[in-house]
């Protein structure tokens, strides 16, 4: 009767060993797909045409409104460790000041660098700072003078 009992009790501890070891993936955030883009047409579309398309985002512009961004992330916890982001994407809808679609732009994070997959551009440039320029341009531009000034 003992033996089944520590048998019993080995057999919970190895399938809760097991259980600790899964890993859990979560994914948060919204990114819309190719074929939801192919709807979106640089030059001709206005916010109201985009928010129809392909919906409006959780996040636009940091400074004004002249872009939309969807950002999708997919996390991997596994036992006691912290989670780890697997995968992110982030795809960046530009608008001129008349507020037509001026850009269209999906970025990837690969080995921990934000890589641009895809890109639609009507002009030779894009007329205004994008996402990850707003969030990396000051970065080094501030030097200690200008602190004290």
């Amino acid at each position: 009767m003992a033996r089944s009992w520590g048998q019993g009790l080995v057999a919970i501890a190895a399938m809760a060993l097991f259980a600790a070891c899964t890993p859990i993936v979560r994914s948060h955030g919204y990114v819309p797909s190719d074929q939801e883009l192919a709807l979106v047409t640089v030059g001709k579309d206005s916010r109201e045409t985009v928010a129809t398309a392909i919906g409006r985002p959780s996040a636009s512009g940091l400074l004004n409104d002249q872009a939309w961004y969807y950002v999708q992330s997919t996390w991997k916890n596994l036992g006691p460790y912290a989670p780890k982001e697997e995968q992110r994407e982030v795809v960046a809808v530009s608008f001129d000041a008349q507020g037509v679609v001026s850009n269209v732009e999906r970025f990837g994070l690969e080995q921990g660098r934000i890589v641009p997959i895809s890109r639609r551009v009507t002009g030779d440039s894009v007329q205004s700072k994008g996402f990850l320029a707003q969030m990396f341009g000051n970065i080094g531009g501030i030097g200690a003078g200008q602190l004290f000034k």
